[in-house]
């Protein structure tokens, strides 16, 4: 509650006692005593007079210390809870140093891939740890070397490069002199050729964004949003004139009982006809508990009236792609005209179905309606903060845009509607790639389909919580792609749809957004920019250090205007990723040992209060009318037994990320040798972006396990 103090005020009116009451415990409550009414009292003679105003000067001087010692009571706490969020941070450090587990000591088998391939994947990755160790070491030498020739007096600024190298005596000075040669004349070109490339780049990946930003207000002022068509009356269905085709809905999972019930539930209350609604529980579980519980599940819900099937697939091929293409081969799925796909750990509201499907009537060229994602999760730690950030961009904006000003965009594999006709046209769903639904998407548009997106129908789900799972997702988001790219170019190149179309497609949706931004935000600033500070020759001017990169944030965070104290650490954070985002790129495009990697994204079960609810509500509405529900108490026993026997390997840890880590170093190197040039800018980006990759390397920014 704030607090008014009206003690300074011209004019005294009546009051009351104020109470000052404080909620932190470590805080007292102070009353502060009111005027009385001989206060108010006018009194005739000066010396009354005096006696009145000395006793109301004395009052105010007792108020102002009570409340400037409250300020100094509470800027005490803020220091004591600042010392002791310092102190947990030294505790954290302490033991993950202690505990040794890095990044290289994965031994989890999610993906599915043998021994080989794994030995492959931690080649692959020790590479570029090792380019970066090497460059490490390298500039803790040469920043030895530069502050030595410092404190010798030969500044090496700009205008003092022009010395004759032959006048300094000394090996030191020899050494020094012909260091400077070898990078003017050898090492500073071929930089800042290399610099002003990644500055084009940078450049044209920001108009882009401009762009869309401009496209998203333009949406937004003239209030465009796809409208379905007035739905025609049906008398004979009895549907009260709705439209209401024949729908599947499809939830594929594996291993994911954190979240199987949550998701279950929110497809079997979908306002549907019954009997044009069918939901199939794609199970490609391996671990036999939660294989037993979801059937458990599909069994309940059966009893209650829904219409809902459980299947099963022994061997997994292609994961995820080939668990939907094995359902579709179904010979009941030919009597449904369009299909619903949701992810585990997606809940859907009751009318879902309602406000997307309505879209396809009377539009034959429509394949994909797609809604967007809400998050229960988003304000858990700083890390779901920063995700909600960039995802809220990629809905609001870039999927928006595309939508409604070039009917394309990529299907983000759940929470979308597609036209079943479509799916069976564009070749169904294929292993290929590790992003499916891209693909997919891609091949219905080179056939002429259209996709619309509802950026005001919602879909809850999760966001990763630690820091392993997000870096993993990463890591498929951003190899599949490049994936897609070598294998649909020649698709791309021959398809009939238009010249513009293609080259939206080609160098817009894969070069640009899928290639170009990784590639230059790790170059650029975990690279070029150290690179500069130890070969000054080459520069990289400041408004691309800070400049820009400060005002394409503030565009990302538009759509997520909430998080605006958090600008700082997104734009670091996003530098901090391009490590990951750059190494899967790379993996992705020349098809080395990580590019085929599948890890399912780890979920907590988290749920909004409201969601649960309702379904804690529905269910006693079914108790009550007496419906069986299957006991699961009689299984608790056996489910607890064989958690604690696989609990070592399930375990959840933090860990030591090494590239990160080595990175951080290699950052605040190049910020010391910035100090030597007096370079500002460049040495406060270079210190705090650093520390960033220190806390990411620690892994200090997700979900912390005790």
């Amino acid at each position: 509650m704030a607090l008014s103090f009206g003690w300074w005020g011209k004019e005294t009116t009546r009051g009351t006692p104020v109470v000052v009451k404080m909620e932190n415990p470590n805080w007292s409550m102070v009353e502060l005593e009111g005027p009385s009414e001989d206060d108010f009292l006018l009194h005739s003679g000066d010396g009354n007079h005096r006696r009145y105003t000395d006793k109301s000067r004395n009052k105010n001087a007792k108020q102002l210390t009570w409340v400037l010692l409250l300020k100094a009571h509470r800027a005490a706490g803020c220091l004591t809870s600042i010392g002791s969020a310092m102190l947990g941070l030294a505790d954290a450090i302490r033991r993950r140093v202690a505990s040794g587990r890095t990044d290289t000591d994965d031994t989890d088998n999610d993906a599915g891939t043998s021994s080989d391939a794994d030995a492959e994947n931690l080649t692959v990755k020790s590479r570029i740890y090792s380019f970066i160790k090497v460059f490490l070491w390298i500039s803790v030498f040469l920043l030895g070397f530069e502050v030595a020739a410092y404190y010798k007096g030969w500044h090496f600024s700009a205008p003092n490069l022009q010395f004759h190298y032959r006048s300094v005596l000394g090996l030191l000075g020899s050494l020094y002199s012909g260091w400077v040669s070898i990078r003017v004349e050898y090492l500073a070109p071929p930089l800042q050729f290399l610099t002003n490339a990644c500055i084009v780049l940078f450049l044209v990946q920001s108009l882009d964004r401009l762009v869309l930003c401009l496209g998203c207000l333009w949406i937004r002022l003239k209030k465009i949003k796809p409208i379905p068509k007035e739905p025609a009356v049906d008398l004979e269905s009895g549907d009260g004139g709705f439209f209401f085709p024949m729908v599947l809905v499809q939830i594929p999972m594996c291993n994911e009982k954190e979240v199987y019930q949550q998701s279950i539930a929110a497809v079997c209350n979908l306002d549907w006809p019954k009997s044009k609604l069918l939901v199939q529980i794609l199970d490609d579980s391996d671990d036999p508990v939660t294989q037993l519980l979801i059937k458990e599940e599909v069994h309940k819900w059966q009893q209650e009236g829904a219409n809902i099937v459980y299947r099963h697939r022994v061997i997994r091929e292609g994961y995820k792609a080939g668990n939907l293409k094995s359902a579709m081969n179904c010979s009941y799925v030919k009597d449904y005209e369009f299909v619903a796909i949701f992810d585990a750990d997606f809940q859907p509201t009751s009318d879902f179905l309602k406000r997307t499907v309505p879209h396809f009537k009377d539009n034959e060229e429509l394949a994909l309606v797609q809604a967007r994602w809400s998050f229960v999760n988003k304000d858990e730690n700083l890390l779901t903060r920063l995700q909600n950030i960039n995802l809220a961009f990629h809905f609001e904006v870039e999927q928006q845009v595309n939508g409604i000003f070039l009917n394309f965009f990529g299907f983000n594999g759940t929470a979308g509607v597609w036209r079943i006709k479509a799916l069976e046209e564009s070749g169904g769903w294929l292993e290929r790639t590790t992003v499916e639904d891209m693909d997919i998407a891609v091949r219905a548009h080179l056939h002429g389909w259209k996709f619309i997106f509802l950026n005001d129908v919602e879909c809850q789900c999760e966001l990763p919580e630690s820091y392993e799972a997000y870096r993993k997702q990463q890591h498929r988001w951003h190899s599949g792609p490049m994936q897609l790219f070598r294998l649909c170019l020649p698709d791309i190149i021959r398809s009939k749809i238009s010249i513009w179309k293609k080259a939206n497609m080609i160098f817009l949706f894969f070069l640009l957004r899928k290639l170009i931004l990784p590639f230059y935000s790790f170059t650029l600033f975990c690279i070029i920019l150290p690179m500069t500070m130890f070969i000054p020759e080459a520069e990289l001017p400041a408004w691309v250090v800070c400049y820009v990169p400060a005002s394409m944030s503030f565009l990302n965070i538009l759509p997520a205007p909430k998080s605006f104290p958090f600008i700082v650490p997104y734009l670091l954070f996003e530098n901090t990723m391009s490590v990951t985002k750059f190494n899967a790129m790379i993996s992705g495009l020349f098809q080395l040992g990580s590019a085929y990697e599948w890890v399912v994204t780890k979920k907590s079960g988290r749920s909004s209060e409201g969601d649960l609810v309702s379904l804690v509500e529905k269910e006693s509405k079914h108790h009550q009318r007496g419906v069986s529900v299957p006991d699961l108490g009689e299984m608790q026993e056996e489910i607890t037994q064989q958690e604690q026997r696989a609990s070592f390997q399930r375990k959840k840890h933090n860990r030591i990320y090494t590239k990160e880590l080595a990175l951080a170093f290699l950052l605040i190197t190049a910020s010391a040798r910035s100090l030597l040039s007096a370079q500002g800018i460049h040495f406060y980006f270079l210190l705090f972006q650093g520390i960033s990759f220190l806390l990411v390397g620690l892994d200090l920014i997700g979900e912390q396990v005790e």
